[in-house]
């Protein structure tokens, strides 16, 4: 068959017509649009429109990361088990592991996954937003790439005809970078949401719920991540999050500070450390490059308004992460945990399901939902995304970033 008639199939028929076709092709054939793939052939003709239907967002998912790693991936993993019904993932853009990473480590659980993707949901898979074809439903990006990348895919996907981009934190390397993104996307009105997704975390309601029962109250917001507690460990986390810990495992908790209790730069009194608890080290990364940060940090701010609030982060402090409130006297009052007895179950079984994911995937999971649901569903009927941040809220949070770095490392110097 020529490449101009199986177009035309494309076209001319049902997706469920060409989704039996794609199982008897040698490539794989969904909806409207194709990706033929092989594995002696880097060929991919690209074809026209998307899977989704009327009242769901037609979703790219920029920058997908290694299977079971990237959370990119886990991401793709919730669109297409139907979690987000708004949501429709028709297209993944990932030119890393279809390019030059391709044999490299991750490499090949990509191509395998990739396969298989097309194959049982018909996704497509390309290497660049310029391989897309124009949007047949509202189209939502969800960027989830190298956070060096984020302001050339925001544009990308602006030129790509996005009506709303999901933007996962911190959304640049900069504040200036992340500033511009925000003025160009405003230019060509398009909006931008970002996927701080503790923000909508129901131990956070609940901390903060209890909290305004306590006079005197005193929050502290706790994040951990299980890496191993080596240097190699340690120096790969380092290099593969260059932006530093407080620019990102850490920003989701800067972001709640930003949204919920009145930290600005201009409004930070004071900020200390917690010397006892914190530790900076400098290690190598895979590369040989040598990367400082925080492996774990504590610390308290005081604002001008009267606000005090504390977080504390921990690379190799487990799997969960949660909140306390202590009384006016220092005495620990409420602790409401990430994931709660309730949600545990939940964590099990997907750890079974995806043994060597990374934990914190799973803890998350619910708030990952929650997020890309309220963000879709926004972009197909334009009603206001609750509780979601937007990068307003996002430059604010990556101002407190930067600011803080800088004092906190030289506190436990």
């Amino acid at each position: 068959m020529t490449l101009s008639a199986l177009s035309a199939l494309a076209v001319g028929t049902s997706k469920n017509a060409v989704r039996a076709f794609s199982r008897l092709s040698t490539g794989t054939v969904s909806g409207n649009v194709r990706q033929m793939s092989s594995a002696s052939s880097a060929f991919r003709p690209t074809f026209v429109a998307s899977a989704a239907v009327e009242g769901q967002a037609e979703t790219i998912l920029v920058g997908c990361g290694a299977p079971n790693r990237g959370m990119g991936w886990y991401h793709a993993i919730q669109m297409l088990e139907k979690k987000c019904p708004s949501a429709s993932l028709d297209y993944v853009v990932e030119p890393w592991f279809m390019g030059p990473g391709a044999e490299g480590p991750g490499g090949p659980e990509f191509k395998e996954w990739e396969a298989e993707t097309e194959a049982k949901y018909g996704t497509k898979f390309v290497t660049s937003l310029d391989d897309l074809p124009a949007p047949a439903q509202p189209r939502l990006a969800l960027i989830s790439g190298r956070t060096a990348d984020n302001p050339r895919l925001l544009e990308e996907s602006i030129k790509a005809g996005c009506k709303c981009i999901y933007l996962e934190k911190p959304g640049a390397p900069t504040v200036a970078e992340l500033q511009k993104m925000k003025e160009d996307a405003a230019a060509a009105g398009v909006e931008v949401l970002m996927g701080y997704n503790k923000n909508v975390c129901k131990y956070v309601r609940k901390t903060r719920e209890y909290a305004e029962t306590i006079p005197n109250s005193h929050v502290t917001f706790v994040s951990n991540n299980a890496y191993e507690n080596t240097p190699e460990s340690l120096g790969e986390c380092f290099e593969r999050n260059a932006e530093g810990m407080l620019k990102n495992m850490a920003i989701h908790e800067l972001a709640l500070l930003a949204s919920f209790y009145e930290v600005t730069v201009e409004n930070i009194e004071s900020v200390t450390a917690d010397k006892e608890f914190s530790s900076l080290q400098t290690l190598p990364g895979p590369s040989g490059k040598e990367f400082t940060d925080f492996d774990k940090i504590k610390f308290t701010i005081t604002t001008k308004t009267g606000q005090k609030v504390s977080v504390s982060a921990d690379r190799c402090g487990g799997e969960d992460s949660f909140a306390t409130v202590t009384d006016g006297n220092g005495e620990e009052v409420f602790r409401y945990y990430m994931p709660d007895e309730e949600d545990k179950k939940h964590v099990t079984e997907l750890k079974e399901k995806y043994p060597t994911a990374m934990p914190y995937f799973f803890t998350q999971d619910p708030d990952y939902i929650t997020v890309k649901e309220r963000v879709a569903k926004h972009t197909v009927d334009g009603k206001p995304a609750e509780g979601i941040a937007t990068i307003g809220i996002a430059v604010e949070t990556l101002r407190v970033a930067e600011y803080l770095t800088p004092i906190l490392q030289e506190q436990l110097k």
